[in-house]
């Protein structure tokens, strides 16, 4: 196919539409006398007295039966010879803003003062044509166009229009006269003449002067034949039906007018583009993911009684949108905001305190969660005393809510506040780091505060503060207090600038759909940044080499991972392999300089054991890997590819920060938060603890935990058997645990993810589902498995009831830091995490949820027990581990 070069109309945004009407030729037929004398009025029409008289058109654009602008007229004008004006009316519109059936509609008009009434134009319609702009192919029109005129009416730009510009031919018969056929071929000829016309004044036919001057002539002599063999033709054929009719008389149709108008013409065809309009600045609400749509569909209303009740209209549902439904805000509300701020000094507001009523409101109001919402009224109160709040730290984030900080004027009275205000805690600041805070001065009043955060604190939240660097401002990327804080903090932290630097490689590495590439432009500039201010420190170069040769090594073990899950053979073929590959000298991997453990960069190793490494029963083949440390100690990790680390890791740091959260309170229950980091978007390692499977530990001791515990912790003198400190870890770790992953939603709990260690030591891997989530259907809320209260000396035994109580008190404890977790939650809101993904708003509401904090400490202790015995009686539980037991047992 040929290429098709066109423009489209919005391409034509500053150009209005433009019509050039030209000449008018036609035939007139003489009115008889006998009509004069009954008609004397229509002596002082301009037409009926001189063939060439004063004639002046109006256009007008019309679409969907509607104008869309004035008229355009044109000007004065006396004719000699004939009626030719040569005259561009130019039309109040642009031709993006035409619509499809625009149309324009073009009407000449007769002098005649004597017949006017009711207007003041002193003139009658001599008749008038209706053109579209564009034709049956959405194009629009060009050059020179050839209008029908009907006598006698204006142009009604209408849709259905009765002036149409062109009238079909009529259908012949077989009969009809030799005359007919002769007129049908004059016009023919005729209209054939104005296409070759149109193809010259176009370009697709050259020139040549003195030719084209005879063409002319020869033209308009067809012509003037065609259009007065039209007119006899249409005469004849008005005798013959006034014959038949008794009616002879002088019509409107027995005139024939021809206008010849000329559109603009262009390099290539115009093709109609609707205008797409951005959706109007109504919602300021994020639009809903996929998954969030299927979870809450639209609304729904049906029909009213009485209304559309035909059988086949009965019982239809109607979706509707309502776009004001989706403002956080009321406009209306927010100017009265704005118009009463304006008004109130703060030299007033400094003396102004509550009374009794609104301090309780306000104080009740404080501890509510970082998820609720402030209406309007409780804005207006907090502003009103904010002097009185600005003792109270907890009041600063309900006060930053308060504020529309996109107003200049606001944000000015506002910015002073946050420097008097009583200090805030960590988990504040880490919500002013959250979405819904993007003006640069509140982001860097939480940065203020983060700098006073040691560093063994701040690594506790580093993962979070990474992805916080996504909600800068996207001007304000460049120059972020949150990525200069990070970066310099960093520098002179090994230990910070470790993690920093692989979340970061983490990030840039991850080319999937789910992260914006501006983000990864974001994560690379941030990165950049580090390794440029590391070369500042005193020992910068040394550092950046020690990454270097860390990405070395974990680049070596990939690619050795791959050859042993990609390798052929059976498991012991692999290990035999992997021993070989590890020993291998071109490696380099059995004696190297000392270099940090990118997992724990507080433990420094010179080389790896090639004869202890292993190859675990798993799809995916993790390697089990023992570093030789400068001490000559082992550390084991397991080193995994084709999996995505990051969700697993975000669980083990939140169950970092929860044990760190119940130490403080002085409740040690013995958690073993193992090491873990995602080195890039599908490969990662983890620590090894030596440790066992509840699956396998049963099946070992003849499904008894309690023997597991008497086997590896002996002594006869306890009441079980079991040796009292081992006992202890066993209890509180479970208790923790089942605490802290009933928090987080873990999902797919069985008996083989659940592990055991020698010490007693209670530990939950392998967190794929989170937040709710689990393949199994029925799972319980919490996973206590009745093997697991078995090796506590049963539900009947004081260690039972021990462990109820260490669950309630950490649940408890880790309630009162629910502000903490949750922003930690919301600032992982736009993680590429599978289980966040899924639902990034209502994330954080499920951790919520299980938290109760609209309910009474009492009253949540009374459900939290009722949970408890739920989950431990739970049938449904027993029969999903069984069945999970049966499907391994089958994979064998």
């Amino acid at each position: 196919m040929e290429a098709f070069h066109f423009a489209t109309t919005t391409d034509l945004s500053e150009l209005s539409v433009h019509v050039k009407i030209d000449r008018l030729d036609g035939h007139q037929k003489p009115i008889p006398y006998s009509v004069l004398l009954k008609r004397p009025d229509l002596r002082h029409r301009a037409s009926n007295t001189n063939p060439h008289s004063e004639l002046y058109v109006t256009a007008q654009i019309w679409a969907d039966s509607k104008p869309l602008t004035v008229e355009v007229q044109t000007a004065y004008k006396s004719f000699k010879n004939a009626r030719i004006w040569g005259e561009w009316l130019p039309l109040p519109i642009t031709y993006a803003s035409l619509p499809v059936s625009a149309q324009v509609a073009i009407t000449v008009w007769d002098l005649s003062p004597a017949e006017d009434k009711d207007s003041d134009r002193h003139a009658i319609p001599f008749g008038g044509t209706t053109i579209p702009l564009f034709d049956k192919d959405n194009t629009l029109q060009k050059g020179r166009q050839r209008c029908r005129i009907h006598r006698f009416k204006a142009a009604d730009g209408l849709s259905n229009t009765t002036t149409r510009w062109v009238i079909p031919p009529e259908r012949k018969g077989r009969n009809d006269a030799p005359q007919e056929h002769a007129v049908d071929e004059q016009i023919t000829e005729m209209q054939r003449l104005e296409e070759l016309l149109k193809k010259q004044e176009m370009g697709d036919i050259p020139e040549n002067p003195w030719l084209d001057k005879l063409v002319f002539r020869k033209m308009e002599k067809i012509k003037d034949k065609a259009i007065e063999a039209e007119h006899t033709a249409m005469n004849r054929r008005k005798s013959q039906s006034n014959g038949i009719n008794g009616h002879v008389g002088h019509d409107a149709e027995d005139d024939i007018f021809y206008l010849d108008i000329e559109l603009p013409r262009f390099d290539h065809s115009i093709v109609f583009t609707d205008m797409e309009y951005l959706p109007p600045p109504v919602s300021d609400i994020k639009l809903l993911s996929d998954s969030e749509i299927r979870l809450r569909p639209p609304p729904e209303v049906s029909f009213g009684p009485g209304i559309g009740t035909d059988d086949a209209e009965a019982g239809r549902l109607i979706r509707i949108y309502d776009p004001e439904i989706g403002r956080r805000a009321n406009p209306a509300e927010d100017k009265h905001r704005e118009l009463m701020r304006s008004q109130q000094t703060d030299s007033l507001d400094r003396d102004r305190k509550p009374n009794v009523h609104v301090r309780d409101k306000l104080f009740a109001l404080l501890n509510r969660g970082p998820l609720d919402e402030i209406t309007t009224q409780e804005r207006d109160e907090i502003w009103k005393f904010r002097y009185f709040l600005s003792s109270r730290k907890r009041a600063l984030t309900k006060f930053v809510k308060c504020v529309n900080w996109h107003n200049e004027r606001e944000a000015r009275q506002a910015a002073p506040m946050l420097d008097k205000w009583a200090e805030i805690d960590v988990d504040d600041a880490l919500e002013l780091l959250g979405p819904q805070f993007d003006h640069p001065v509140v982001r860097s009043y939480a940065v203020e505060r983060l700098k006073k955060a040691d560093d063994d604190e701040l690594q506790l939240y580093l993962l979070q503060l990474v992805q916080a660097l996504k909600y800068e401002a996207s001007g304000d990327r460049d120059d972020s207090s949150l990525a200069r804080f990070l970066v310099t903090r960093a520098a002179n932290s090994l230990a910070l600038g470790n993690f920093l630097f692989w979340y970061l490689v983490v990030e840039v590495s991850d080319s999937s759909s789910d992260q914006a590439p501006e983000h990864r432009e974001l994560f690379a500039k941030v990165e950049y940044d580090f390794m440029t201010e590391l070369e500042k420190t005193p020992e910068g170069k040394e550092i950046r080499r020690t990454f270097r040769r860390q990405v070395e090594l974990l680049t070596v073990l990939a690619q050795l991972s791959k050859e042993v899950r990609y390798g052929g053979g059976d498991r012991l073929a692999k290990i035999a392999r992997l021993k070989k590959a590890l020993a291998d000298p071109k490696n380099d991997l059995t004696n190297f300089d000392p270099l940090p453990l990118p997992l724990d960069p507080s433990v420094m190793i010179n080389g790896v054991y090639p004869e202890d490494c292993n190859v675990l029963k798993s799809s995916l083949l993790p390697m089990v890997l023992n570093f030789r440390t400068m001490a000559n100690t082992k550390y084991p990790i397991i080193f995994k590819t084709g999996d995505d680390l990051r969700q697993d890791q975000l669980v083990i740091q939140i169950i970092t920060l929860m044990d760190q959260l119940l130490k403080k309170e002085n409740l040690d229950l013995k958690l073993t938060p193992y090491r873990i980091l995602a080195t890039s978007a599908f490969t990662g390692a983890f620590q090894f603890i030596p440790s066992m499977s509840l699956a396998a530990a049963l099946q070992k001791h003849k499904g008894s935990l309690l023997a597991y515990l008497r086997a590896n912790n002996p002594d006869d003198t306890a009441l079980l058997g079991v040796r009292k400190e081992a006992m202890d870890t066993y209890i509180k770790s479970c208790a923790g645990y089942s605490v802290i992953t009933y928090l987080l939603g873990v999902g797919d709990r069985h008996l083989d993810n659940l592990l055991i260690s020698p010490s007693g030591a209670f530990f939950h891997v392998d967190f794929g589902y989170i937040l709710g989530r689990d393949p199994k259907p029925y799972a319980p809320q919490m996973k206590i498995a009745p093997q697991m209260i078995e090796g506590m000396g049963g539900p009947e035994h004081p260690n039972y009831m021990a462990f109820k109580e260490y669950c309630f008190t950490a649940w408890s404890t880790l309630r009162k830091s629910s502000n903490l977790i949750l922003n930690l939650f919301a600032l992982m809101k736009e993680a590429n995490i599978p289980d966040i993904k899924v639902e990034r708003e209502g994330s954080v509401r499920k951790v919520e949820q299980r938290m109760w904090l609209g309910k009474s400490e009492g009253d949540a202790g009374r459900e939290f027990e009722k949970l408890i015995e739920e989950s431990v009686n739970d049938r449904m539980a027993g029969v999903i581990d069984a069945a999970h037991d049966w499907m391994q047992w089958l994979k064998k």
